[in-house]
């Protein structure tokens, strides 16, 4: 088979998947001739499945991004612009988790969803590490903790000292206020030689938060952890990312606590038309 294939039958010759390839390597000579591939396209193509999506009569094909596993979007499924006004408006940094542990399954279900966020040059070369055990998750937080007092004794003036006395009286006193006792971590990470690795890592977590709210689930992006886990070794060691892998903010999971009433508002954006 080659990249990709036509059916004579379904196809119009109406250029449209030309017009859409975002590296114009299908090309068609005239309304007679069926759509094909330039010479070397087979190398240059991202496999992002734009030409299949874009064919309303189903007639291209795709070796790498085949039409059976591309569904048709259902229309009644459709969110109207107020609806996801809405959904978008109501995501909240939750840091109360419920006392219920989060299935793998649904973890996979999640992952499997983030993995349709956009990619740099569709590389798709996101990688997660997930904790679940919670006895393992409450360590890391410990060490993040151990992270904490070895900074404030060695830099004591640094600015993110100021926060974390506090932060170690709570875990002193029983109360964890770096992974909030949350039932699941994910860690997501992509190859060091990836330029777009960071970006990839942030989109794939944004999708997957958002992926979680409609199953009661919550997320909050750990911000100490990764404070420690860009420098301390323990920690390091301790989550065991792929090597020579980046990571940005890990993120706690957990079905959430609190319930949701209002909408708060935020500041006004600051816009500059060209």
């Amino acid at each position: 088979m080659s990249l990709i294939t036509i059916d004579s039958k379904k196809c119009k010759r109406d250029g449209i998947c030309v017009r859409e390839c975002p590296t114009a390597i299908i090309k068609l000579k005239n309304k007679e001739s069926l759509p094909q591939l330039i010479k070397g396209g087979d190398d240059i193509c991202l496999r992002c499945g734009h030409c299949v999506a874009v064919c309303p009569h189903g007639a291209l094909d795709h070796k790498d991004v085949p039409f059976e596993t591309c569904p048709p979007i259902e229309k009644e499924l459709k969110l109207s612009p107020q609806q996801a006004v809405q959904f978008l408006r109501s995501r909240r940094s939750v840091r109360l988790f419920k006392d219920k542990p989060v299935e793998k399954e649904t973890i996979q279900r999640l992952i499997e969803t983030a993995r349709y966020a956009p990619t740099g040059s569709n590389m798709q070369l996101v990688e997660y590490t997930v904790f679940t055990d919670k006895e393992k998750i409450s360590a890391l937080a410990g060490l993040t903790v151990d992270w904490m007092k070895f900074m404030q004794e060695k830099f004591p003036d640094a600015p993110t000292a100021a926060y974390m006395p506090m932060i170690i009286s709570a875990w002193d006193m029983g109360f964890d206020s770096v992974l909030r006792s949350a039932p699941g971590l994910i860690v997501a990470s992509a190859p060091k030689e990836n330029r777009n690795g960071l970006v990839d890592i942030t989109i794939a977590l944004t999708y997957l938060e958002l992926a979680a709210m409609p199953s009661g689930l919550g997320t909050c992006w750990a911000g100490l952890l990764q404070g420690a886990l860009l420098s301390w070794d323990p920690l390091k060691e301790a989550i065991g990312l792929p090597e020579n892998h980046v990571h940005h903010y890990p993120m706690m999971i957990g079905y959430a606590k609190p319930r949701y009433y209002r909408l708060p508002e935020r500041k006004p954006p600051k816009i500059n038309f060209r």
